[in-house]
């Protein structure tokens, strides 16, 4: 008896999955061997599929820093935030340039927020390897950069036409600039099929739109905090002097979590009943002393200092990320972020939807919405026929399951492998559909 087994790969299409679960059905194995066969190949081609999917990660910093020759174009992603929007995206295609290249491009003496315009054009939003490179349909195609994506490019000013010409080259023109024809591919520089590709081209890619001139963000922490949503949280700032220590931090980078209109009102009553220092540290626990883009806070998990921290009072959140969305967890709320005020650096303003409350004021406190887990241990006992949970309805936050942060690793690993939870759900349920 021959057994074929066939590797899968979360990469490729679902079709590829459930032909493969097909074939583990073999027509000369019949009844309880046939099973029994199956299942174990099920098992292997599932332990496959995980460790396959939790390969997915990069780093496009820690890939080009390999190459010395890249090394401005590097410096510049990394500037113009671009890298964290890059690391975050699971299907992308980043087109490099030279250091020669590079140094054209910044003679020019454009902002950096055009540059970042710029950069974006050379960021695809889909795969293309070499070997699809030379194999384009029908010998043309376009892409849409992440330019296209972020609604900077009017109309479709932010897609790329790849066109195989003969010879074997393959060449790359900007929407808007039709008589560009001297972008070629130079070679590749990594690839991670279906997830990341990093090849070399000759030239930038000059769009007339993505160079125009853009005025500079506005950064004024205090004109930015009386609009958009934010002017009653200000207020609390200004009437308790909170807002000169945010100002003081701008300089070195500041990101300032501003809750809703509706969350500051809900909140009164509590904040009412705090003392002047204890006010000062719930405003104060709402910063964070460095500048963190929305792909940061997108990429990463794991606890944050917050202004409030000082010595022993830690008054620090976790931040936990789940694709697009992210959530900050003091042990006491769990608040979303919700809209982006602005996100330029060094100056990051985001909406929340609740509060936060830290632990060191708000202990025992549990949200109606969100009823406290019974702490680890806990028993039951029967009273008066009932059953009644052994626990004080007073006990500090602390004591939830909540404090436990073992989980803030899993979380990283998780996030980092990309789709591995739902491709191994997927899995197992076609698994137990065709068996």
């Amino acid at each position: 008896m021959v057994i074929y087994i066939h590797t899968y790969t979360s990469n490729k299409p679902l079709t590829t999955l459930i032909s493969t679960i097909n074939q583990l059905k073999h027509p000369f194995i019949s009844g309880e061997m046939q099973t029994s066969s199956a299942i174990s190949l099920s098992l292997f081609f599932l332990i496959s599929l995980i460790s396959t999917t939790t390969t997915t990660a990069h780093n496009i910093t820690h890939i080009l820093a390999k190459n010395p020759e890249f090394s401005t174009f590097n410096h510049y992603l990394t500037l113009t935030h671009l890298a964290g929007e890059i690391n975050r995206r699971q299907t992308i295609t980043v087109c490099a340039v030279d250091n020669a290249a590079m140094s054209a491009l910044i003679a020019k003496g454009l902002s950096l927020v055009t540059i970042k315009n710029v950069l974006s054009l050379h960021v695809f939003a889909d795969y293309f390897g070499s070997k699809k490179l030379h194999e384009v349909t029908k010998g043309s195609t376009s892409t849409a950069t992440m330019y296209q994506a972020t609604g900077e490019a009017p109309g479709n000013t932010g897609y790329v036409h790849i066109t195989d010409v003969k010879g074997g080259k393959v060449r790359f023109t900007p929407e808007d600039n039709p008589t560009q024809t001297d972008v070629v591919y130079v070679k590749s520089i990594l690839e991670m099929p279906y997830n990341i590709s990093v090849i070399q081209i000759s030239e930038i890619l000059q769009s007339p739109e993505a160079e125009a001139p853009t005025s500079a963000p506005d950064l004024n922490l205090t004109s930015l905090l009386q609009r958009a949503g934010c002017k009653a949280f200000y207020d609390l700032l200004s009437n308790s002097g909170a807002i000169g220590t945010f100002l003081s931090t701008v300089d070195g980078g500041v990101t300032v979590f501003c809750p809703s209109e509706t969350a500051v009102k809900a909140f009164a009553p509590k904040y009412k009943n705090l003392t002047a220092e204890e006010k000062t540290s719930v405003l104060l626990y709402h910063g964070v002393p460095i500048y963190n883009s929305m792909g940061m806070l997108r990429s990463s998990n794991g606890l944050m200092n917050t202004l409030a921290t000082e010595g022993a009072n830690k008054y620090d959140f976790t931040v936990k990320n789940d694709g697009e969305d992210v959530k900050l967890k003091t042990k006491v709320v769990t608040a979303a972020v919700t809209g982006t005020v602005v996100d330029e650096e060094p100056v990051a303003i985001y909406k929340i939807d609740k509060v936060l409350l830290p632990r060191e004021l708000f202990k025992g406190t549990v949200e109606a919405d969100e009823p406290a887990p019974a702490p680890k241990g806990a028993k039951k006992k029967k009273k008066g026929g009932k059953e009644e949970d052994d626990v004080d309805a007073d006990s500090p936050a602390s004591d939830s399951s909540e404090d436990d942060d073992s989980g803030d690793v899993a979380d990283q690993k998780a996030s980092s492998g990309g789709r591995l939870g739902s491709s191994a759900v997927m899995a197992v349920c076609l698994l137990l559909a065709f068996f």
